[in-house]
């Protein structure tokens, strides 16, 4: 099939799903904006936890950070014991960790050259959610969440969201599937009337939006993830990027969004990468969301690791999930080279 008809097909198909199952290397864009220092981050649950890990990681690239039902950096500190009392449920015997207790740990990476020099965290913006009803993740966690960040960040740049009833889920009104407000059932999006978590903490971490469109019109790309990955790092074989069709010229911001235990395209499909509210607002407001995947080969829920099942080093810049994340970011920001053949980009 000559290229010309190849992407023809492309675009109708896009235009009728703005899905491409397509085994696809992940694009370089013309990234006139779409750089490091414009990178944002999200994420649910143990996805909240790998937001605020890749945060502090790449201080120095990343601006702002929405985290929902997620704890402070290291707070598990390498046990999963912990991870599961402290960073959950915590109790009197076993508590979050203070922003004592996560200075240590980020002056010894930061002095080891791990991480990137926490000074740069002073330059971000923070949005925090937690709901009373929240049966897998006490509000306590968030609280030391907040704490954590406030510590380091300015007040002004720090928001702290709560609902009294919402379950542990991505709160959005418009997605087709979405479970009443108090579920905690897959596939962990939930419609709680029209509070809309990725618009709101969006529009904190990178200022005023357009409205959100009605349709996701761009492309939902499906790539490989292994080029990215070294063994051992728990990733799946596929993730995706939804890129809107106004970015193809470049000018656009990146956003990584990370899914939360059993939420992964192997447990509930394309539902987060679809519904989770992402790709409407992306739609209008010039932005690329990389929706990076976990597997089950490592961790049954497919969680993404806050405690160390990929090794010790899983909250630097040495993880490997964290580095192959960023993998993918640095192809997303590089300039177009010449060698890349036209029907590799999705439009």
């Amino acid at each position: 099939m000559n290229t010309r008809l190849r992407f023809g097909l492309l675009a109708v198909g896009l235009l009728a799903s703005s899905l491409t199952q397509a085994d696809e290397r992940l694009p370089r864009l013309p990234a006139q904006g779409a750089t490091l220092e414009n990178l944002t981050v999200s994420g649910l649950s143990s996805g909240a936890f790998m937001a605020v890990q890749f945060h502090v990681a790449h201080s120095s690239s990343v601006r702002g950070v929405g985290a929902l039902a997620g704890g402070p950096y290291y707070c598990a500190r390498g046990s999963v014991l912990r991870a599961l009392s402290a960073c959950m449920s915590p109790n009197w015997l076993a508590m979050p960790s203070t922003p004592g207790n996560v200075k240590e740990e980020i002056d010894k990476q930061a002095a080891a050259k791990k991480i990137d020099p926490p000074a740069n965290l002073k330059n971000s913006r923070i949005w925090l959610f937690s709901s009373g009803g929240d049966s897998l993740v006490d509000v306590t966690v968030v609280d030391a969440t907040h704490s954590f960040y406030s510590s380091w960040v300015p007040v002004s740049r720090v928001l702290y969201e709560r609902l009294p009833v919402a379950g542990h889920a991505m709160i959005v009104p418009q997605a087709a599937s979405a479970n009443a407000c108090d579920a905690t059932a897959a596939p962990y999006i939930n419609r709680c009337g029209q509070y809309d978590v990725p618009g709101r903490l969006l529009a904190h971490i990178l200022g005023p939006l357009q409205p959100r469109a009605s349709r996701a019109i761009g492309a939902l790309l499906a790539f490989s993830q292994s080029e990215f990955a070294k063994a051992g790092a728990g990733l799946a074989e596929k993730a995706y990027a939804y890129i809107p069709a106004a970015c193809r010229a470049g000018g656009c911001r990146i956003h990584v969004a990370f899914h939360g235990c059993r939420q992964n395209v192997g447990a509930v499909g394309d539902a987060f990468v679809r519904q989770a509210g992402y790709n409407e607002w992306a739609e209008s407001n010039k932005l690329i969301v990389l929706y990076p995947q976990t597997s089950e080969v490592l961790n049954n829920n497919a969680c993404w690791d806050w405690w160390g099942y990929t090794g010790a080093n899983y909250h630097t810049r040495e993880a490997l999930q964290i580095s192959a994340v960023l993998r993918m970011v640095e192809r997303l920001a590089a300039k177009a080279k010449s060698h890349l053949q036209p029907d590799r980009i999705p439009f």
